[in-house]
């Protein structure tokens, strides 16, 4: 008899970053935002961007399961490149994904 054992990756955070500059939160929120209005419009599909900013959003449990029911294949554990089963790939900012060790917490 033969198992065939599907390997999927652990999502985890990504390793602690520094933005160029100290910024705050309501900074961090608009790139952020700006990176999700525009990333569709650089290829892939849209309901995968949308899991993917879901999985950036959310918890890691809930981001697995997310990433896990679209069918994702992650390349980087931390979510920074995936594909989708297309092949289409997806490349995530740490900034989307974690906030940055200078980030300036008086907000």
């Amino acid at each position: 008899m033969m198992y065939v054992v599907d390997i999927v990756k652990k999502i985890r955070k990504p390793k602690p970053w520094k933005h160029s500059e100290p910024i705050t939160r309501a900074q961090l929120a608009r790139i952020r935002d700006e990176f999700w209005d525009t990333a569709p419009h650089y290829g892939g599909r849209k309901e995968i961007w949308d899991a993917l900013r879901a999985a950036a959003e959310a918890e890691l449990i809930l981001a697995q399961a997310v990433i896990d029911s679209a069918g994702m294949i992650v390349q980087n554990d931390d979510l920074t490149i995936c594909y989708d089963e297309r092949g289409a790939k997806y490349e995530l900012p740490k900034y989307v994904l974690s906030e940055p060790i200078n980030l300036i917490r008086n907000d």
